[in-house]
């Protein structure tokens, strides 16, 4: 197969197909529930507004549960609404897991999105192929480079980017993007053509957000941040928020606090939250719904 690269992408159809959706929804229009369905921008692809994610202290929390309890709670969120499912290469076995645990429901009623590590000496078509093989998925509904921390990573990556692109066009991959950490790697979102979807780390603390170290024990420069995803919004890129309660850090109130800044302020589409119980799957229903009335 001829390679696929990302020029060729964007002079084809399938980058026009790609761009032909709608643009940001205005904020009174977002105004519903945790489960309502939406648009993340220009990649066309369709979520609940609230996702569940496998990565807890890199998945640690839902390995954990053992595979019979974590079936339980995505089947719990299943049950209440919650259709869009994240995880990551580097969650350990949350790939199969999760695989597992969606065995038997149809696939088309759910959306899948993962997220691989961007090495050096890998085969970015063996990686992908085998990620959707762990999970049991005829394809990824988002696959996004994970851990993007520099500021150089747009031409870092590149050769993932193309691997991607090439999964695209054999529809194993519907929507891409990237996982920013850091404000040198998110400084490079706005304007990147490569990005339909951006996930960046949001809340109203900044605790585990973006500085200008990626890993630093202070607080994120949250002004900044939503600075960033406003722009991004404003070239119609989909928007994931994550480290909503802060790597769990956060009480009850704060949780709440986070839910309406992350949707009313910073304006993200959707956002992930980790958990490990089904009442942390309720609160976060309840607490995105209050954050939208």
């Amino acid at each position: 197969m001829t390679q696929f690269t990302r020029r060729a992408f964007l002079k084809t159809g399938l980058a026009a197909g790609t761009l032909a959706v709608t643009g940001p929804v205005p904020v009174a229009a977002r105004r519903g529930s945790a489960t309502d369905i939406v648009t993340l921008g220009r990649s066309g692809v369709k979520v609940t507004r609230l996702a569940f994610g496998t990565g807890s202290f890199s998945g640690r929390v839902q390995r954990e549960l053992g595979q019979d309890g974590f079936t339980r709670l995505v089947r719990h969120a299943y049950d209440n609404g919650i259709r869009f499912f994240e995880t990551a290469e580097s969650y350990g076995e949350m790939h199969r897991m999760l695989g597992v645990a969606l065995k038997g429901i149809p696939r088309d009623t759910y959306q899948i999105m993962s997220k691989v590590t961007t090495r050096d000496g890998v085969d970015p078509r063996q990686k992908l192929d085998e990620l959707r093989t762990l999970a049991n998925t005829e394809y990824f509904d988002i696959m996004l480079l994970h851990w993007q921390h520099t500021a150089t990573w747009p031409t870092d990556s590149a050769r993932w980017q193309d691997g991607i692109l090439e999964a695209q066009s054999r529809k194993v991959v519907l929507g891409h993007g990237a996982s920013m950490h850091g404000l040198p790697a998110l400084r490079r979102a706005p304007g990147n053509t490569f990005l339909d979807v951006a996930m960046v780390r949001v809340n109203h603390t900044g605790k585990s957000m973006d500085a200008e170290d990626y890993a630093t024990s202070g607080l994120g420069n949250v002004p900044e941040v939503v600075s960033h995803v406003h722009a991004v919004k404003a070239q119609r890129m989909g928007v994931i928020g994550m480290k909503l309660v802060g790597e769990g850090a956060f009480g009850r109130e704060d949780r709440r606090k986070a839910m309406r800044f992350a949707f009313r302020d910073a304006g993200v589409d959707c956002v992930t939250v980790g958990y490990k119980s089904p009442a942390e799957i309720d609160e976060a229903i309840e607490n995105l719904n209050a954050a939208l009335a």
